[in-house]
């Protein structure tokens, strides 16, 4: 099941979306005999793809009596492709062994029944913990229905994010930035604000080279919060491969993730200033916050990482801080908001 969620972890870079990311392994006789993960939405699941390995190395007979593990409960509806399910029964596996079920209400325990009727035996979940973790954004808008959102922030050792007029490139590192790549090629979606837009004229696209090149041909949807209709018509975000739209109702922030959920959109990332992501932490909306800290000091007179007017003790915002390392010259901070107990 490790190299299962090894495997899955390939679809990392959102060309999965909207599906989950899934690893597939079969054994025989204790030896590996084919693998696969979903790599692309539209094309063969996980499970398909490592049984077509194993007919690619050893035949067809080869499937016939070995043991599936794989990283989500097998789909047993059709969508885009035929059920993994149904794939399994027709291959003559004799044993699946699954790492969590699937919240997919359309399968649920569904396809593993399905392969019980079947006289396959199953076994799980194994490895719930690490395989829940290969898509939290498909799990929460699953359950939830809304989508997993991060907030990404860029701060200087004193807690700045720009000069006093605004200047602001660049606070972090080319290393910093690199890793921005990933997170925006990891999200189905990137929200920022119309002042970012104006002061920095940002493009938000996944454009590193380090990076698959089905990670950059799959723009994530880019959405500017512009409700006074401010955003000129030559800002670059307007004129990049993908899909930007201007929201000009931005009142209720909570129902835009919905509509994002809605349209099959998992993982959220926020790319704002101090304002917006904010409102999205005060609002309660932020599930993760990635801050990238530099090595320097803007001075009392720059802007806050911020806009958060809290005036007493037990209003503050507790994090706990999940991860920590080094970025080039700069360093990752990685925390999760702990909310208030509202009774």
């Amino acid at each position: 099941m490790a190299h299962a969620i090894q495997l899955a972890r390939r679809g990392l870079h959102a060309t999965t979306r909207p599906n989950p990311r899934v690893g597939c392994v079969l054994v025989k006789d204790g030896t590996v005999i084919g693998e696969g993960w979903h790599q692309i939405a539209g094309e063969g699941h996980a499970e398909v793809n490592a049984l077509a390995d194993c007919v690619a190395q050893h035949g067809a007979e080869a499937r016939h009596n070995s043991t599936a593990y794989v990283t989500l409960e097998p789909c047993s509806h059709t969508g885009k492709t035929p059920p993994c399910s149904q794939a399994l029964i027709d291959a003559g596996i004799s044993r699946v062994v699954y790492g969590t079920e699937d919240p997919n209400p359309a399968v649920s325990g569904s396809g593993l029944e399905q392969l019980r009727t079947a006289g396959i035996s199953v076994a799980g979940p194994v490895l719930e913990h690490e395989c829940l973790s290969l898509n939290p954004g498909f799990n929460k808008r699953m359950t939830q229905g809304l989508p997993r959102v991060r907030c990404k922030l860029a701060m200087s050792l004193d807690g700045r994010t720009a000069m006093a007029n605004g200047e602001s490139q660049w606070i972090t590192g080319p290393d910093a930035r690199e890793d921005v790549q990933t997170l925006r090629a990891e999200s189905c979606a990137i929200i920022t604000g119309i002042g970012t837009v104006l002061m920095d004229d940002p493009a938000l696209t996944v454009r590193s080279d380090k990076l698959p090149q089905a990670a950059r041909a799959q723009q994530p949807l880019r959405l500017v919060l512009d409700s006074q209709g401010r955003c000129p018509d030559n800002a670059s975000i307007l004129n990049q491969p993908g899909t930007t739209r201007l929201i000009n109702d931005t009142g209720n922030l909570h129902q835009l993730l919905q509509q994002l959920a809605e349209q099959q959109c998992n993982e959220v990332l926020i790319e704002s200033g101090a304002t917006l992501a904010g409102a999205f932490i005060s609002a309660g909306l932020v599930d993760e916050l990635i801050i990238y800290m530099a090595p320097k000091l803007l001075g009392s007179d720059a802007r806050p990482l911020l806009d958060l007017p809290l005036t007493r003790m037990n209003e503050q915002v507790e994090l706990d801080i999940t991860d920590v390392r080094a970025i080039g010259n700069d360093w990752r901070i990685t925390a999760t908001p702990i909310l208030s107990d509202p009774s």
